[in-house]
């Protein structure tokens, strides 16, 4: 139980930076405190399942995406593939159309 909770408070704090929202403006939008969203990413407070699906809301995302593991992970490497891999293969192809 506690791996679930671990990863549920990382990914809180992955997409809330992804986004680029503050602890502050993650509790509005999920009409909480700022305090609360500080202690779920800290791993001091655990929510109850309302809270979890008014962030998951706030942050425009499924709820389960905040028990992917290692999303931030998966999310950085499907990033670096795209930038090394595949926009070389797009330019190269672009180059030779025209």
């Amino acid at each position: 139980m506690k791996d679930f909770f671990e990863i549920f408070r990382l990914n809180v704090k992955f997409y809330r930076e992804q986004k680029k929202i503050s602890q502050s403006q993650l509790a509005i939008f999920a009409d909480c405190t700022s305090g609360m969203i500080g202690q779920i990413e800290a791993g001091i407070s655990k929510p109850s399942f309302d809270r979890i699906i008014n962030i998951a809301a706030a942050l425009h995302i499924h709820p389960a995406d905040l028990f992917l593991r290692n999303a931030s992970e998966t999310i950085s490497h499907t990033k670096r593939i795209l930038k090394s891999e595949l926009l070389p293969q797009i330019e190269h192809f672009i180059d030779h159309r025209l």
